[in-house]
């Protein structure tokens, strides 16, 4: 594919999620930029391994493993978005916005295409993982997606189930949780019209892998999500800073999406 036909391939998806440079300078107007994260984060050779990405949306986790040298990768998403964790009462509307946002996987394969990538999809729920049907993996990755889930700990069960190494889970915190109850477990709970559902501390987040089976090797590292350049930053007027959606808007943004990094084994 020529770089002009690849540009074309990019601009047939509404709203990349992630930013991912598929070809030398070619890069897609992601949502999110976790290219800085993933350095800072993932093992810089991991040759050798079979690696499991949970919740893979476009893909750029699973494609930065295997740029690490991982043998196969494994990548999983929901593409129905019916079959996701809505609170009681979101609206039809909502649920039909969001879900075009993730169109289907579209962006995934045609970042693989680009990449010449051998990663495998599989249309799959964390909360079906199965040593029997999907078998076991040296490296699992779960990233910015207990937030969504209304059981994070089941996710993270039955990610211990197929994990035969170690695992990586960089999630969202809440950062001013953080500050104030450093050793406290704690969480917000949202549930209201969206999948987003429960925001730890730092803490919490601690907790919950504990309590799904794994022990944690070590100090959570704290990652920035920075914002890419699909997500524009409102306006900075009195009315964006008298509200909380608007202030966190602002400062992720401005600073990145507050997350946590924690490398844990099963138990």
């Amino acid at each position: 594919m020529d770089n002009d036909a690849l540009r074309a391939r990019i601009g047939e998806v509404t709203d990349w999620y992630h930013t991912i440079e598929l070809a030398p300078g070619i890069v897609t107007p992601g949502y999110i930029d976790m290219r800085k994260a993933a350095d800072k984060v993932l093992p810089e050779d991991m040759s050798g391994t079979r690696a499991l990405d949970i919740g893979t949306f476009d893909g750029v986790w699973a494609f930065e493993m295997e740029k690490r040298g991982a043998a196969e990768v494994v990548a999983i998403d929901l593409l129905d978005p019916l079959q996701w964790d809505w609170p009681h009462g979101s609206d039809a509307d909502v649920i039909d916005q969001v879900g075009r946002r993730k169109a289907g996987g579209v962006g995934f394969e045609i970042a693989r295409d680009a990449m010449g990538s051998s990663v495998e999809r599989h249309a799959l729920s964390v909360y079906d993982l199965d040593p029997e049907d999907i078998g076991t993996f040296d490296f699992v990755y779960v990233g910015s997606l207990l937030l969504h889930l209304r059981d994070p700990v089941l996710a993270l069960e039955r990610a211990r189930a197929v994990c035969a190494g170690e695992a990586l889970i960089v999630d969202a915190v809440d950062a001013g949780l953080s500050a104030l109850f450093r050793k406290r477990p704690l969480a917000g709970l949202d549930g209201r019209g969206r999948p987003w559902w429960w925001k730890p501390n730092v803490a919490g987040l601690v907790r919950m892998i504990e309590a799904g089976g794994f022990e944690v090797l070590d100090q959570p590292a704290r990652v920035r999500m920075k914002a890419g350049a699909g997500q524009r930053r409102p306006p900075l007027r009195p009315s964006v800073l008298r509200t909380r959606a608007g202030r966190e808007q602002l400062a992720l943004t401005s600073l990145g999406g507050a997350h946590a990094a924690v490398r844990a084994r099963p138990r």
